[in-house]
């Protein structure tokens, strides 16, 4: 079966930094920074249910308000979780506007503010469009070993990195990776169909071998239901694995602290998003700016053990000259 995750860079690698991950079972999708998203279709970002921003750079955050014109008046809840003073950025935006007729709006659209610190804690507040945006706080969280969500299919984990302000960089996490051996469900007698994502969930939410699970067989007439145990479709049907692993990584300074932080967050990945701003020539350049070269970007993604890196966030002045980054990146992760 293909593969849960679907990455798409919302820009090219010159363009503000950006990645659309497409969770393709969900009918929803995951944004990874809120600059300039022109390039993505509204069908595509009206999908997105969760935004997770690295900082409050602008390139990494001026999309808020043409998103938030996209969404208003639809029934939706939309998750943005970012580095303390996030909650305050949002409310400040949302303040900016006049909201007299919002509460004739057919669709009441929920904004939950996440801010997410280094010491573990998690402060959230809600602005519903009902209530013209008011700001209600909710009571703070703690999260551990970095784990900001976890839901069956998949887990969300942060590390908070230094650009001269504090940036995080996340990690997307499939929790198992379940194909479905079609031969042996049709050896079994059984029709492909839905109930094939309601067996998955069940092994997903760890589900005990017994549960028994509704099934379509193929000589069944319209609408008639079997039951089978979860235990035996397990065995029969299904061959599991680790699920994949994008790790990304934005804006942050070449100091050892930053690259124990990446290494751990981003180690095994199978697919690494990592700035490469600046050409190793240009070191001093990225220091002063806490970037990083291609040539750093390559070599954290070879001490983390990705299988593949995708460099972006390029620096303009290389604006022609783009395939010398992606080349010193490359021969570094390859270890050349």
């Amino acid at each position: 079966m293909p593969p849960h995750f679907d990455p798409t860079l919302v820009n090219d690698a010159f363009g503000d930094a950006g990645l659309y991950v497409d969770l393709v079972f969900q009918k929803r999708a995951i944004l990874f920074d809120l600059g300039d998203r022109a390039n993505v279709s509204a069908r595509k970002l009206l999908r997105v249910s969760d935004i997770f921003v690295t900082h409050r750079h602008m390139d990494h955050f001026a999309g808020f308000d043409s998103l938030l014109r996209l969404l208003i008046g639809r029934e939706k809840m939309l998750s943005i979780f970012g580095p303390p003073g996030m909650i305050d950025a949002i409310e400040h935006k949302l303040r900016a506007y006049t909201w007299n007729l919002v509460e004739g709006y057919d669709g009441n659209l929920v904004i939950r503010a996440v801010d997410v610190d280094a010491d573990g804690r998690m402060s959230a507040a809600l602005f519903a469009g009902r209530s013209r945006f008011a700001r209600a706080d909710r009571a703070c969280a703690q999260y551990e070993d970095g784990l900001l969500l976890q839901e069956p299919d998949f887990q969300m984990r942060a590390a908070t990195l230094d650009h001269g302000v504090p940036v995080l960089a996340f990690a997307l996490e499939e929790r198992m990776e379940i194909n479905i051996l079609r031969d042996r469900v049709e050896r079994m007698g059984l029709a492909v169909g839905p109930w094939l994502r309601r067996f998955k969930e069940a092994i997903l939410r760890e589900a005990p071998d017994n549960d028994l699970i509704d099934v379509i067989f193929q000589s069944e007439t319209a609408g008639q239901v079997s039951k089978l145990p979860l235990g035996a479709l397990r065995r029969e049907i299904m061959k599991s694995g680790p699920g994949r692993k994008i790790a990304y990584v934005v804006d942050c300074a070449f100091t050892p602290e930053n690259q124990e932080k990446i290494i751990d967050l981003a180690r095994n990945a199978d697919l690494f998003f990592i700035e490469a701003t600046f050409l190793d020539a240009d070191a001093s350049v990225a220091a002063a700016r806490r970037h990083l070269t291609a040539r750093q970007a390559g070599w954290l993604a070879r001490k983390s053990n990705a299988k593949r890196l995708v460099t972006l966030h390029y620096s303009p002045r290389y604006k022609g000259r783009g395939d010398l980054l992606a080349d010193e990146a490359q021969h570094a992760f390859l270890g050349h």
